[in-house]
């Protein structure tokens, strides 16, 4: 049964439904209900019956199940490195390694790095960055405006750029769905991978951040910021800092993800399973913690499981976002949008134009509801749904989705990274939008002429 606009007009509502709430999983369970709605008659209660029966049905797939367990786990070690004392550790190890680059740049460039290379989930990478190196900007006569921008700006793309992490179970969950809803082929590792070069906006801001870092490059409301006079901290814990507990947990997960594609690809790495991978990447280090932290007596016995406990309750709404995200790409399906998508564009838009179009709806979206992972949730379906029916290139797509997200994120007053960076880095949160915005809109107009350029590549 075809059912026309209806088909498009169930993911627009659920879009207009997060712009209005804010809250993605309400606006998710509203697009699934009205899908449903559309599928069953108009019967409502066949409609809600096939709503909560359809998240049960995803437990039906090891790969949803994996990839939710994932990020329980992940969860769990973020917490677990906190409460054992493992990041703090860290921090007061690059503290005092720190007293080397005691210079305006280089406690930029610390922070910059510390964004880099922390990259297992934003907010950590935020807060240690933001911690580490606020002494440092407040000695060197650097802006507390000028530490959120590089908290802010070094770790939700550099999570993308890197998706060893949460942010790459949840993009691989979503693009594993339209494989296994035959909207593409192909796989969804591989599709990921292959979508980081064409992750326009989180490279320009990256480059824009060290341009802005080595050349002192102050715009619009940055250059009225001011710093915040430095006050000595009291000395520091009995205890010598180390970075181990934490640079060999990361290490662990790290070099698991490679051993897993080798193994679940019987020897070839890039015919391995990435959910199964980075699945028993973290059950790895989750092990491996154990072990360390508790004979160490980082942690006792007691101590570990309530921290792996809280840390998974962390993260139940993520998981409950990627449940229903993944349901609603179903849905999507179900509703025959590939199909009348291509009907409706085929003639009346050039295939050149659409990678820009799709960057700029998930900036909208993104900016209007404050969350880039809902975002994804709700653009990843229709942008994959387009690619298959106009034979774009799906990296390219993939990657117009990811940028958008982030973009109209780091815009965000109401962004949760951005709260986080101005919290990190002790700075008033107004001030800090004020300050970042004009770089993020370089970035975002940089990234609007190169998905122009690339769409005009491939398609013309």
């Amino acid at each position: 049964m075809e059912y026309g606009i209806l088909s498009i007009a169930i993911p627009i509502l659920t879009i207009i439904l997060a712009i209005i709430t804010k809250d993605v999983i309400v606006s998710l369970m509203g697009g699934i209900f009205a899908g449903f709605l559309v599928l069953n008659g108009y019967d409502p209660a066949a409609a809600f019956v096939a709503l909560f029966d359809g998240v049960i049905t995803l437990f039906s797939e090891g790969w949803i199940v994996k990839t939710l367990l994932f990020m329980l786990i992940i969860g769990a070690i973020i917490n677990i490195l906190s409460v054992s004392g493992a990041v703090a550790s860290f921090v007061s190890f690059l503290d005092k390694k720190a007293k080397g680059i005691d210079s305006p740049k280089g406690a930029m460039l610390l922070a910059y790095l510390i964004g880099i290379l922390i990259f297992i989930e934003s907010s950590i990478t935020a807060l240690v960055a933001g911690t580490v190196a606020k002494p440092l900007f407040d000695k060197n006569g650097v802006s507390r405006e000028k530490l959120a921008y590089i908290c802010d700006s070094s770790s939700s793309p550099v999570c993308t750029l890197i998706p060893l992490n949460a942010w790459g179970a949840l993009l691989l969950g979503l693009i594993v769905t339209a494989i296994e809803a035959k909207v593409i082929t192909g796989d969804a590792l591989g599709l990921l991978i292959a979508s980081i070069p064409y992750n326009l906006y989180s490279v320009f801001t990256l480059l824009i951040l060290l341009y802005v870092i080595l050349w002192n490059w102050d715009i619009g409301p940055m250059k009225k910021a001011e710093a915040v006079p430095y006050v000595p901290s009291e000395t520091q814990k009995k205890e010598k800092p180390t970075p181990y507990p934490m640079l060999l947990s990361l290490l662990v997960m790290i070099l698991s993800v490679p051993l897993g594609l080798y193994l679940t690809g019987d020897g070839d790495i890039f015919k391995g399973s990435g959910s199964t991978s980075v699945y028993y990447a973290v059950i790895a280090t989750l092990f491996f913690t154990y072990l360390y932290f508790v004979p160490t007596k980082m942690l006792t016995h007691k101590a570990f499981f309530k921290g792996m406990y809280d840390g998974m309750a962390h993260m139940l709404p993520v998981t409950s976002i990627l449940i229903f995200a993944l349901l609603i790409g179903k849905v999507i399906g179900e509703l025959g949008t590939p199909t009348y998508l291509a009907n409706l564009l085929d003639g009346n838009i050039s295939p050149a134009v659409v990678p820009l179009f799709i960057f700029w709806v998930a900036s909208l979206t993104a900016f209007s509801t404050g969350t880039s992972w809902g975002t994804f949730s709700i653009m990843m379906p229709i942008g994959l749904t387009l690619a298959a029916t106009l034979n774009l290139e799906i990296p390219l797509v993939i990657a117009a989705v990811i940028s958008g997200g982030i973009f109209g994120d780091h815009a965000s007053p109401i962004s949760d990274t951005t709260i986080i960076s101005s919290m990190a880095a002790d700075c008033d949160h107004i001030s800090h939008v004020r300050t970042q915005l004009p770089y993020a809109v370089i970035g975002g107009i940089l990234a609007s002429i190169g998905f122009l350029i690339l769409g005009y590549l491939y398609y013309i």
